[in-house]
């Protein structure tokens, strides 16, 4: 139900309009820096990890795991998977790095450095340097190493320690987590101190540090509206809005008034309890993990049958708000937010006695809170840290919470391994599924 003139059953928020125009400014002023004759960087999302310190110093940034969504959704990835298969890359490596390899073979090898014309948005610009890391995934470290076959650019890495739930409790780990990440942003402001050729501002950094948080606790607050019955914000405004926070699109001062625009139009859905879809609400849906950016229409159809996504993946959520009014270094600050980040859940992960406190532990706690009938796993073919754990959350959601799940096989970019028909095939038979857990639901309460 996407085409022209057809009718459209997920209810948009204006407000998440503005926020997405803040990917298309990101890439525009990495255009903008480059013609003037500044450099560029190239980052994985890092969890406001190195973000802040990439703001305060004024690099433009871009994010190739993003424009690997930006190209699935304009049809164009293919292209560059394909470039990515014949420079010898595996089909069964992540599809954000294949759709990157393929860019930047045909931007070094064919364009001599030059963003290549069909690049969506503007393109990526060659950066000055690359800002890996270790979270989420194992193929951050060698991704951006063999991007240095192409760009002949430094790497930088930054490592986050990440214990299980059980070991981040025990004597003075939490503290030493934390003083071994300030360590790591310290030597990260000397690295970009010295090849910028100029000095951190320290002043900035702490604004900088001040309005990200400060922009995640409102962005936290409009995904806890969503906890209301009906649900008054859809997964594809989530998805539309969350890049501003999760990739600091656009300063970050400027995007917490619009976020706090959409904080009052949730509010006033909740408050009129208006739904997110144009039909009656009959599913509360949980999505994990990674969406399928080439085929969201798929989502009006669902919403067509009453299917209200109400919750995602907890990878793509700022955390629960963390007061840090008496930490006074900004670098302090940076290292416990994005800990915090990864290890907000731990404690009530431990007090339930569940140890997959990382991944999984997040995902029953969201589909518990919002009410949700049913769970939608996308296991991305090519992304293993998001399909690894859930055959054990399907177990789990089932067992403890009787909500039923289905996992539908697909990816984040390659088109030719998701089947929109086959996905709407099996909505019927889960539906059955769905409403014979709810009975079960309410005969236990």
């Amino acid at each position: 139900m996407s085409g022209e003139g057809k009718k459209r059953y997920i209810n948009r928020l204006k407000s998440f309009l503005p926020l997405r125009s803040k990917i298309d400014e990101t890439y525009k002023k990495s255009l903008e820096a480059i013609q003037m004759g500044r450099p560029v960087a190239w980052a994985m999302i890092n969890a406001w990890y190195g973000d802040p310190i990439l703001r305060a110093i004024e690099l433009e940034t871009v994010y190739p795991e993003n424009f690997g969504a930006v190209c699935a959704a304009e049809g164009i990835a293919e292209s560059y998977l394909n470039r990515a298969d014949a420079e010898g890359f595996p089909s069964h490596l992540c599809g954000y790095a294949r759709n990157c390899f393929g860019y930047v073979s045909r931007m070094t090898k064919e364009l001599g450095g030059k963003i290549p014309p069909e690049a969506p948005i503007g393109g990526m610009p060659k950066p000055i340097f690359l800002l890996s890391s270790n979270i989420g995934c194992d193929a951050r470290y060698k991704w951006f190493q063999a991007l240095g076959r192409y760009l002949d650019v430094p790497v930088w890495v930054l490592d986050m320690p990440i214990p299980g739930v059980k070991e981040l409790f025990r004597d003075g780990v939490y503290e030493r987590c934390i003083r071994f990440i300030v360590e790591e942003l310290k030597e990260f402001v000397h690295f970009l101190e010295r090849i910028l050729g100029v000095k951190m501002d320290w002043d900035r950094l702490e604004k900088t540090v001040y309005d990200i948080e400060e922009m995640n606790r409102v962005w936290f607050e409009i995904n806890e509206f969503r906890k209301a019955i009906p649900c008054p914000m859809h997964s594809r405004d989530f998805w539309s809005a969350m890049p501003p926070s999760l990739f600091l699109a656009g300063k970050p001062a400027e995007t917490l008034i619009l976020y706090k625009e959409m904080w009052k139009e949730v509010k006033e859905r909740v408050d009129h309890k208006l739904s997110s879809i144009h039909t009656e609400e009959k599913f509360r849906i949980l999505f994990s993990e990674l969406p399928p950016w080439h085929s969201l229409s798929v989502f009006e159809n669902m919403a067509e049958r009453g299917w209200n996504f109400v919750i995602e993946s907890w990878g793509y959520h700022p955390p629960p708000p963390l007061d840090l009014s008496g930490i006074s270094d900004p670098l302090e600050h940076i290292a416990r937010f994005s800990f915090h980040f990864h290890t907000a859940y731990f404690k009530d992960a431990l007090e339930e006695g569940e140890y997959y406190g990382y991944m999984g532990y997040p995902l029953l706690k969201f589909a518990r809170e919002y009410k949700c009938d049913g769970a939608f796993f996308h296991l991305p073919l090519t992304c293993r840290s998001t399909s690894t754990h859930q055959l054990y959350l399907q177990e789990k959601m089932k067992e403890k919470l009787k909500i039923p799940s289905m996992i539908v096989s697909g990816d984040i970019v390659d088109l030719r391994l998701f089947n929109p028909a086959e996905v709407m095939k099996r909505i019927e038979v889960f539906e059955e599924s769905m409403e014979s857990y709810r009975k079960v639901r309410e005969e236990r309460s």
